[in-house]
């Protein structure tokens, strides 16, 4: 790892929103705007507290870190930090990886009750009926009464379940990474997914991409769901092997409501767009108008913070 520092303390900070568009920044810092266009700001090594572009992918927020030998924080605007893990490396020792956590959970839970709701009672064939002038009536299944795993309980599974809650569901089931206690009932590990996927009706993914989550949805995790249930991932394109689950779309043994996907964007002429049985959106779960809001807070209180030298909150981790 790069090990240099300049000789005077660094007190630029690298922002993805306007300074001037921010409330409750502390004085004593500079300021620059950065939303990962081709021109940097200022001198990368002068950069001391490193806000990641949102949604401008990892070629984006990796560019300048190799440059940065005096940055003491990498915020992201997102939960995940996988786009930024490839340039880990690049990294002086002792450098802060913080995450998003408190961004997202409202709007990314939304969606995902929105893909479940959409999917189970038929939405987006109402929308086609619609533009054929056709009446599509009928039953279609509830909510109420379904069993719901959800696969990733952090705080945005927490969220999830939140809104789940007035809904009848007959039961919650939670999975994380290690098994846990909660006021709500227990969390399974990964490892107990087998014995619960065949009794879930819905399966919503809300877990990190990480090395035990990459294609964790495989064939086997497809075969193990009941027949007619459904998969929501609002979590990660990768964390579902795309050809396993075309494969039980198109056989109609499963329905599928994706805010992600792998490859994302999705191109044009891939068989997932015109799979059966598959809700797609846009990877718009936390692109809403409760971004903004809550970004620029979190960011004010991560500033204010790392102004008074306190300890910054989200960490993810220190480099080594």
């Amino acid at each position: 790892m790069t090990s240099t520092r300049t000789s005077t303390p660094a007190t630029d900070v690298w922002l993805p929103i306007a300074a001037a568009e921010m409330d409750g920044l502390p004085e004593g810092l500079n300021y620059r705007f950065w939303d990962g266009g081709r021109d940097y700001p200022s001198d990368p090594a002068d950069c001391a507290f490193y806000v990641v572009p949102y949604m401008k992918g990892a070629e984006v927020a990796v560019r300048p870190l190799k440059a940065m030998s005096a940055v003491q924080v990498v915020q992201t605007l997102s939960a995940g930090i996988d786009h930024v893990e490839p340039g880990l490396g690049l990294l002086p020792a002792g450098v802060r990886l913080c995450n998003a956590k408190g961004v997202h959970e409202a709007s990314t839970a939304e969606l995902a009750l929105a893909l479940v709701l959409a999917s189970l009672r038929g939405l987006p064939g109402f929308i086609q009926g619609q533009g054929r002038e056709e009446w599509r009536s009928g039953f279609y299944p509830a909510l109420a009464d379904k069993s719901v795993l959800i696969v990733g309980y952090g705080s945005i599974g927490a969220a999830i379940e939140d809104r789940l809650e007035p809904f009848e569901c007959a039961r919650v089931v939670r999975v994380a990474r290690s098994a846990r206690a909660t006021g709500r009932g227990p969390v399974h590990a990964l490892e107990d997914l087998p014995a619960l996927l065949p009794a879930a009706d819905v399966v919503i993914l809300s877990t990190p991409l990480n090395p035990s989550t990459q294609g964790l949805v495989d064939a086997g995790f497809l075969a193990a769901m009941r027949d007619g249930a459904l998969l929501v991932n609002v979590a990660r394109g990768p964390v579902v092997d795309t050809a396993a689950l075309l494969s039980e779309l198109e056989s109609g043994r499963l329905r599928a409501a994706l805010d992600v996907t792998d490859p994302e964007p999705l191109p044009a002429g891939h068989p997932l767009w015109h799979a059966p049985h598959v809700l797609i959106t846009p990877h718009v779960g936390g692109s809403t108008s409760a971004f903004l809001p809550r970004a620029k807070r979190l960011l004010a209180g991560q500033l204010t913070r790392f102004a008074a030298g306190q300890p910054v909150d989200n960490l993810v981790l220190t480099t080594d």
